[in-house]
């Protein structure tokens, strides 16, 4: 399914027929249109209140902008070469998903309305619209990462990959995990970026949720990017073990605090294909000279970080949501993961959109494999949104969390089973914004 060239599929002809009620032009960018695509560009940055960007800017974006399919709304009022009133880009990615193996997901990014041109329905229009496209194109699911989130549950997406946020206080939380028996080197940012990739894409799919990275996510992280304000302060760091090989990579950042010569230190991104090399990137960075606090965010809710510490008191955690998936292929989905246990159970799944609604028997083995069909002449067990099957099919969330917010109904027995079956092992993450 990832073998479709997406960047060719056309605008979606319902959003276009509803947005040109009001002179607005719904279409996909042409990149090979250099003005276009600058227009397109500087809509994006302004949409999220970013600086005006610079030409040097401008060129370290194409790349991704090239990769993607964009579509833009344009105002006919306001002439043929006025910037887009609004934006939102999409590709087709791998996901990993509980059990091990990936899925096609139809990621969706820079998602912006200009403040001249909201409540009219341009948000809808572009997020129906792209969920059609996948659903066209026979992507079972859909991602984003969010800046508001509140906008998207009526769109049918579930806050399914939660991640924390670290504070450390050092010289309260000391160290008790292992001491590294690798060594550690100071490394260049075009390096720290190749590495940061490698590593990551080594990892990724033994935890639920990532997505592999591209070359300007990663150059961004190591400082490369022209519009980061932080470049010149960013350093990184590898972790080889003792036979050698890279395992580790961190990025981050140190900044003095009230002019004390004692420093913060901000974990950008930490990436590990080791158990090892994981708590070594730690101790680095929460026993570093001078160092009283270490951040770190989007950080997996099983992290080992608050049993590496000789008191746990000097971590604070904050759970937070980042990733969001949306199910469009309810049979497919199901199927591809694998479950902590068996199930027999009939789903009741609302959608307001249409595409996953119906009653699904979903029927797991033994060995955690399932089969899903439509329920014929059987009752519900459960009924739950598509917002929440997205949710619980992650496994990070709990069934009975869900049902004891009201998400999902049933009786106890049917939502006890559903959380042995749907909980994943790990914790599901996603380690990067798209």
């Amino acid at each position: 399914m990832t073998a479709i060239d997406f960047r060719a599929l056309p605008a979606d002809s319902d959003s276009a027929a509803r947005l040109a009620a009001q002179s607005l032009t719904y279409r996909v960018l042409d990149t090979a249109d250099p003005v276009a695509s600058e227009s397109f560009q500087r809509a994006t940055s302004r949409g999220f209140l970013g600086a005006e960007p610079t030409a040097e800017a401008l060129r370290f974006g194409r790349p991704a902008l090239e990769a993607r399919r964009n579509v833009g709304v344009y105002d006919e009022t306001m002439g043929a070469h006025a910037r887009p009133v609004a934006t939102i880009d999409s590709w087709v990615t791998p996901v990993s998903i509980p059990g091990g193996g990936t899925l096609p997901m139809w990621a969706i990014s820079g998602v912006t309305v200009s403040a001249t041109h909201r409540r009219r329905g341009i948000a809808r229009a572009l997020l129906e619209g792209e969920l059609r496209a996948a659903a066209a194109a026979g992507i079972p699911i859909a991602g984003l990462t969010v800046s508001e989130a509140t906008i998207y549950g009526r769109y049918g997406f579930g806050s399914a990959l939660p991640v924390a946020r670290f504070a450390v206080d050092t010289r309260r939380a000391g160290w008790a995990g292992p001491l590294p028996e690798g060594s550690f080197e100071y490394i260049e940012a075009e390096t720290l970026a190749a590495e940061l990739g490698a590593v990551h894409e080594n990892a990724r799919e033994s935890r639920p949720g990532q997505i592999p990275g591209w070359k300007s996510r990663w150059e961004g992280m190591a400082g490369l990017s022209p519009s980061d304000s932080d470049r010149d302060k960013v350093r990184g760091v590898r972790y080889r073990d003792a036979t050698g090989a890279v395992h580790g990579a961190m990025a981050f950042v140190v900044s003095e605090r009230s002019g004390s010569f004692r420093f913060s230190l901000h974990v950008r991104l930490l990436v590990a294909d080791t158990a090892e090399a994981s708590a070594a990137l730690w101790q680095f960075a929460l026993q570093h000279d001078l160092v009283d606090e270490v951040t770190a965010d989007l950080r997996p809710i099983d992290d080992t970080l608050p049993w590496l510490v000789r008191d746990q008191r000097g971590v604070t955690q904050t759970v937070h949501d980042h990733g969001w998936l949306r199910i469009l292929d309810v049979r497919t989905v199901l199927e591809e993961r694998r479950y902590s246990a068996p199930l027999d159970a009939v789903l009741q799944v609302e959608d307001a959109l249409g595409f996953t609604a119906g009653s699904w028997r979903l029927l797991v083995d033994d060995q955690g494999r399932a089969t899903v069909s439509p329920a014929e002449g059987r009752a519900a067990d459960v009924e739950l949104d598509v917002s929440a099957l997205s949710v619980l099919y992650a496994g990070g969330v709990r069934a009975s969390t869900l049902h004891g917010a009201g998400r999902i109904l049933g009786a106890a027995e049917a939502v006890s089973a559903l959380d042995r079956a749907f909980v994943s092992f790990p914790a599901p993450s996603l380690d990067i914004w798209y």
